[in-house]
């Protein structure tokens, strides 16, 4: 699996960067149908794609306490963190 994983989501792009993940889990309390844990206790996107309000998904990102998860917008502007 790749240390970066990108998928469009709710209009935006959200980036995860496993190499910072540390497993808090406040992603997916707040997004359990973006977010879930692999094998290796490291976030990743659930298997199947998702609707979620774009507010609800952003909200999720901006939780993560060591930015592991990153959101960028349509015009290619990084809004999260």
């Amino acid at each position: 699996m790749s240390h970066i994983e990108e998928r469009r989501i709710g209009g935006v792009t959200v980036r995860i960067d496993r190499t910072l993940c540390v497993a808090f889990e406040v992603c997916i309390d707040l997004a359990p149908t973006v977010f879930v844990f692999d094998d290796e206790g490291i976030v990743t996107f659930t298997r199947t794609e998702t609707d979620v309000a774009r507010e609800h998904l952003i909200e999720a990102c901006r939780a993560c306490p060591v930015d592991a998860l990153v959101v960028i917008d349509e015009a290619g502007t990084e809004i999260v963190p």
